[in-house]
Formats: structure tokens, C-alpha cells, sequence
């Protein structure tokens, strides 16, 4: 089975906070999690969380079911519906009975799911039997499982199966390997599955089905064993070593989630986000392990390793569908490269150029300590530069900002006005924060414009929904933000049980409006990458609702003399939508990303026959293409800067640009 930690972890620094556990979940520091400590954390949960209001004990048994037979059989090859119902039947009985002391179905799921690996390993060696077995160049597989129905019957199972294998098959070829030494290292494979799951420990199926209990809350609440709470504090410091990639599990496969800035991968060019790790190998020329299937934990064990050492993977990409070498050497991230930065551009608008700049900001970065290099202090640096330079606008760039430090979104959206509200957090128990930004300086009131996308998150949300709710800004971007609005506890237990990570707050605009689930929505509309079915907050099952509270908007904000500025009408940014919308109509690299995001979610098969003809995309050339793409500006910036020259040209905005 898999970790706790298949969930994705961006951004989840600024959300999340450590506290200690006390009351009914107090438990002997010599106990691992066993049938007795489960239903005091299970009921712990239930204290904790944000949303046990509208939940009862029925719809929470019936979701972790759900999740728990999803996990076991993402692929959906192991079981056919009528054996998955039954599954769920028995996990939902086991999670009534252990509330009453009850633990014998325990027993029971472990049995279970070790015969169904046996059948598995069993199918693929009587199919890889006959010496006359080749791979079936015709198959074609969708690798999205979540959009297949489970199988009726055996036979639709075992033709399921079949598939996969030539699937499997066809990269283990395409990697270089004979057909024989293909089929030897498959089998090889399903064997090592079930030896894992045959050695999984009692305690391990109870951390397993606590960690379901937990998601059937929320997305973003789970529980780490003692072994996970270590991983999961290790990847929140990955930013400072290693590959540069945070990593998640999709359907068995360990996924690209965020390529980070600065970081090895970012700096090789050619890892993709999205890319599907189907194996690693130390080196170069080391033996390929093949990681499909394999725990997410076992998996970044792999790929972590000293600084200077090469790693490859290879990799399915979504995109082309086709398997890609990547080799990376290893090594400590760039801050400076992770840091804002401001850029110069200029555009044309009626005979006379205009000085724009951008901001770029990858996160909301900052130092545990007094007097640390910090993303607030950074921009404002930035702004005061695009004031000496006479800048006539700003683009501040957070499209790709996934989130970060909650300090640093307060006081960033703080520069832009007087002063007033930021965000608000509100909890359970009527517990309610409103945090302000205090500063009466105004770093820039000139004309601004924030770039987002589905990708921008949590902290990013922060600021583009005060810049939205003052009118301070235009928001240029995908339909909306990610929608990641909810706040993080991780409650450490006694030694050896490891923790509870709970969502416990919300976030809320300054409009009252909530960031959760439906994010912050563009003024202007601007198709990115990101604008697909897979991302955002919506996407995830048990996302938290879309709430409401007060208005907290100040009057103050606004300022007064050289730190005045006019806030944007409706008027104007229907007109700013309109002279956009006509451009990117227009334009062929909009052209482009339409046709991407149209065949992304039109979820093309995976043809075998594609897989044994694709060619090994890596090479020397990767590095220079990376760094062309660094050079130019992404089709979306630079018409976030049209938008800009637009609002200038209305006359919209009357600020001191040029303080």
C-alpha cells in the first residue's frame, strides 16, 4: 500500500502549524497505533476539524471506504466491481466495530488484499509464459483509471490486466532491455508487490485505514505514522537539496507535482510537470528500478542523494504521450534564483512607448528568524526600483506561485495600499483573526496588474484577492486560482504514533469571500497550461465548500496625496476584457495552448505501438532549450502586460508612479 504522503505537499508551509496533543488522545509513549488508540484519534478528528458540523458518522465511514478502496486498486486491475463493493462493504463495518473495541475484520482486509496481489502475480506469469509471447503492438491504454468504469466480471478484468502488461512490457523495451530480460524483470516486479504486502505490519493497515478516515474530512487532513510525520518533515525542507521537484502519487504512478525554481531539475530544463516517474537509475549507465506501483516514500529515497551525483528518470509525458530519459545532477537549490525579480519591457501604445515592469514572484519566501532575507522585503526593493526607473505600470507575477509564508501575504498585499485588511482566519469555535496590513506607505499606486493561474495558490490567493476586493488591480489569468483556502494543524502525538494533520481554519478575503474551492476569479481571462481538468481545488474529492463572513474591506486603503490611487470600475475591466479577448483570439501562441489544453482533456490512450516507436528525447540540446524559454517571456505575461498598456491608456488608474 502506499504512504501517507500521496497527497501533494505545495504550499503547504503556509498553512500549516505544530501543536501538541492533549485530552482523550493521550496514550502510552510504548504504544504504536493499534485497535485501542483508533477510535480516540478517530473521535480527535471529528473535535478538530473545521467541518464536523454537516458531517456525520455515517457519510465520514462511507467516504474513507471509498478512499480506501481506491488506494489499495488505483489501476483498477486488481478487483472487479462487484469485488470492490464488497471491499468497501467490509471497510466500513471494520471502521463501526474498532469504535466499539472490535478488531477482527483487521485480519480479514489483510488477507484479503494479500490474495489479490497473489492472483495478480500469478495472471502475469501464466501470460508471460509461452515462449512464444511478444508484445501486442495494437494494444492502447488510458492511463487515466479515474475516467474507466471498475470491470464487470474476471474476464473484463483479466483483459484489463493483459493490457497493462504489454504496457509495462513495451517501456521496459523502449528503456533497451531484450524482450526475455523485459519479461523476467516484470515478473520480478509483481513478485516484490506482494512481498510487500505481505509484510506489512497490523500497525501499518491501521496508520492505512486512520489516513483514510482522516481524507474523508477534507483533502488536505491526513495522519502520519511515525515514519511518515519524518518524510513529511524532511520534504518540507526538499526546497534546500536534492532533484528540486515536489513529488505526489496519481493512480500508482509517482507524478512531477512542481518543478521548484532554482532547483536541479529547473536549471537541467527538461522534467516536465505532470511527468509520470516509471523508473530511476543511479548515474547514467546504473540498473534502471522500476517505481511504478511503489510507495512514494521508497520512491524519493531513490531519487535523493548527495550533491554533485547524477540521477535518471524516466518518464511517461502526458503531453506526447511518449517515455523520456531525464538526467539530473543533483544538487542544493539557487535561493537567488528562488528570490523576486523585477524585469523591463516595453509596449507600444499610440506612437509612444511605455516603460513596464514585471515583478516575478515564486513564493512568498522568508527565514525563520528576525532580520532573514524575505520575500516582503525583496519586492518592495523591486518596487522602489520600478519607481526610480520611472516605470508607467507594474505586472506582478504570481502565476506560478503556488504559495508560501501567510506573513509575507499580508504585508505584500500591503504595499500596494494605505492600509486595511488583508485576509481573515476563522476556525472552529468562533474563533476569527483579522490580519492587517498596519504600514500607511504605499510602495506602488500606480497602475497594476496581477498575473495568475489555476497554479497560483494558497498565499497567492491572499494577495490577488485583496488587490480584486480594494480595486486596486486588475487580476489577469486562468477562469479562477487553485482555491486553496483552508488552514493546517499538525497535532503531534505521543512517541511513536506520529500525527494528526488537521484542517482546523479557512482563509477569507477581504470581500468576505472564502479563496476555498473557487479561488480568486480574473478580471481579464487568459488560458495558461494550468487552466486544465486536473488542477485546482474543485478537483479533489472532499474539498471543503465555498463559505462566506463579514465584509472587512477598510476605507482607509484607498490613501491620500502622492500615495492616492483611483480604483478600477467595472466599466474598465469590461473594456480591458473585451480589447484582451479579441488579442488572444488572435493570436497563434494562444492558438497553441488551446490545442494542448483540448488534447489534455480529451485524455488521448497510450498507444504500445507509440511507446516501442518514440525516440529517447534526452540529450545536451535539453539545457539550451531550457534556457531560450528562460530568456523569453511566457505567452501569458506578455499579454498581461497588453492589459497593462491598456489600463494605462484609459486613464484608469491615477497614481504616483514616480515617487
Amino acid at each position: 500500500m502506499h504512504s501517507a504522503l500521496t497527497r501533494s505537499i505545495v504550499a503547504v508551509a503556509l498553512s500549516v502549524t505544530f501543536v501538541a496533543c492533549g485530552g482523550k488522545a493521550e496514550a502510552k509513549s510504548d504504544n504504536l497505533l493499534g485497535c485501542g488508540s483508533m477510535p480516540v484519534l478517530m473521535e480527535r478528528y471529528a473535535q478538530l476539524h473545521i467541518d464536523t458540523g454537516p458531517l456525520d458518522e455515517e457519510t465520514l465511514v462511507d467516504r474513507a471506504a471509498d478512499i480506501f478502496v481506491r488506494r489499495v486498486d488505483g489501476s483498477k486491475t486488481l478487483m472487479t466491481a462487484t469485488e470492490a463493493d464488497a471491499l468497501k462493504r467490509n471497510v466500513k463495518r471494520f471502521y463501526k466495530d474498532v469504535q466499539d473495541g472490535q478488531c477482527g475484520l483487521i485480519d480479514d482486509i489483510k488477507k484479503a488484499e494479500v490474495a489479490r496481489h497473489e492472483n495478480s502475480e500469478a495472471f502475469v506469469k501464466k501470460l508471460l509464459a509461452p515462449a512464444d509471447f511478444a508484445i501486442d503492438r495494437s494494444v492502447s491504454l488510458d492511463l487515466d483509471s479515474e475516467k474507466r468504469p471498475r470491470t464487470k466480471d474476471a474476464a473484463e478484468r483479466d483483459a484489463l490486466r493483459a493490457k497493462l502488461v504489454h504496457f509495462q512490457l513495451a517501456n521496459y523495451v523502449h528503456g533497451g532491455k531484450t524482450l526475455e530480460d523485459a519479461k523476467a524483470k516484470l515478473i520480478k516486479r509483481y513478485e516484490l508487490i506482494t512481498k510487500r504486502v505481505k509484510e506489512q505490519t497490523e500497525a501499518d493497515l491501521y496508520a492505512y485505514l486512520l489516513d483514510c478516515y482522516a481524507e474523508a474530512f477534507d483533502p488536505h487532513t491526513s495522519y502520519f505514522s511515525a515514519e511518515d510525520l519524518e518524510d513529511f518533515r524532511i520534504s518540507m525542507q526538499l526546497s534546500l537539496e536534492g532533484i528540486g521537484a515536489v513529488l505526489r502519487q496519481r493512480d500508482g504512478y509517482t507524478t512531477i507535482n512542481e518543478i521548484v525554481k532554482g532547483g536541479a531539475a529547473d536549471r537541467q530544463g527538461e522534467l516536465k510537470r505532470n511527468d509520470r516517474i516509471l523508473a530511476v537509475t543511479q548515474g547514467e549507465q546504473g540498473e534502471a528500478v522500476d517505481v511504478v506501483d511503489m510507495a512514494l516514500r521508497d520512491v524519493v529515497k531513490l531519487i535523493r542523494g548527495k550533491k554533485g551525483t547524477k540521477v535518471t528518470l524516466t518518464v511517461l509525458r502526458d503531453s506526447d504521450k511518449e517515455t523520456v530519459k531525464v538526467t539530473i545532477t543533483r544538487d542544493k537549490i539557487d535561493l537567488e534564483e528562488q528570490a523576486a525579480k523585477l524585469r523591463w519591457e516595453e509596449v507600444e501604445r499610440a506612437g509612444k512607448k511605455l516603460k513596464l515592469a514585471i515583478v516575478e514572484l515564486p513564493s512568498f519566501y522568508g527565514g525563520s528568524r528576525p532580520g532573514d532575507r524575505g520575500a516582503t522585503q525583496d519586492v518592495a526593493k523591486l518596487l522602489a526600483e520600478a519607481r526610480r526607473g520611472h516605470a508607467d505600470g507594474v505586472v506582478l507575477d504570481l502565476a506560478t506561485n503556488t504559495g508560501g509564508l501567510l506573513q509575507h501575504a499580508v504585508e505584500i498585499g500591503g504595499l500596494f495600499i494605505r492600509t486595511g485588511g488583508i485576509v481573515r482566519v476563522e476556525g472552529t469555535q468562533d474563533r476569527a483573526e483579522t490580519l492587517e496590513d498596519e504600514d500607511p506607505s504605499v510602495q506602488w499606486s500606480g497602475p497594476l496588474v496581477v498575473l495568475t493561474s489555476h497554479l497560483s495558490a494558497s498565499a497567492s490567493e491572499i494577495v490577488a484577492g485583496a488587490i480584486k476586493d480594494y480595486h486596486r488591480g486588475v487580476i489577469v489569468g486562468d477562469e479562477h486560482t487553485f482555491g486553496k483556502g483552508s488552514v493546517q494543524q499538525v497535532v503531534n502525538l505521543p512517541e511513536g504514533l506520529g500525527a494528526l494533520k488537521v484542517t482546523t481554519s479557512l482563509f477569507f478575503r477581504p470581500s468576505g469571500e472564502s479563496t476555498q474551492l473557487r479561488g480568486v476569479a480574473a478580471d481579464v481571462l487568459v488560458p495558461s497550461p494550468f487552466d486544465a481538468e486536473h488542477f485546482g481545488e474543485a478537483t479533489n474529492d472532499n474539498a471543503l465548500p465555498h463559505r462566506t463572513t463579514i465584509n472587512f474591506v477598510s476605507p482607509a486603503a484607498q490613501g491620500a496625496g502622492a500615495d492616492a490611487w483611483t480604483p478600477v470600475t467595472d466599466a474598465t475591466l469590461s473594456q480591458l476584457a473585451a480589447q484582451s479577448a479579441k488579442r488572444v483570439a488572435a493570436s497563434k501562441e494562444f492558438e497553441k495552448v488551446r490545442e494542448d489544453l483540448a488534447k489534455a482533456k480529451k485524455g488521448e490512450e497510450v498507444k504500445v505501438a507509440d511507446i516501442l516507436d518514440g525516440k529517447d528525447d534526452s540529450g545536451d540540446e535539453g539545457d539550451e532549450a531550457a534556457e531560450k524559454k528562460d530568456d523569453e517571456l511566457t505567452p501569458q505575461a506578455k499579454e498581461a502586460l497588453q492589459v497593462l498598456a491598456d489600463l494605462i491608456e484609459t486613464g484608469a488608474v491615477i497614481g504616483s508612479t514616480h515617487k
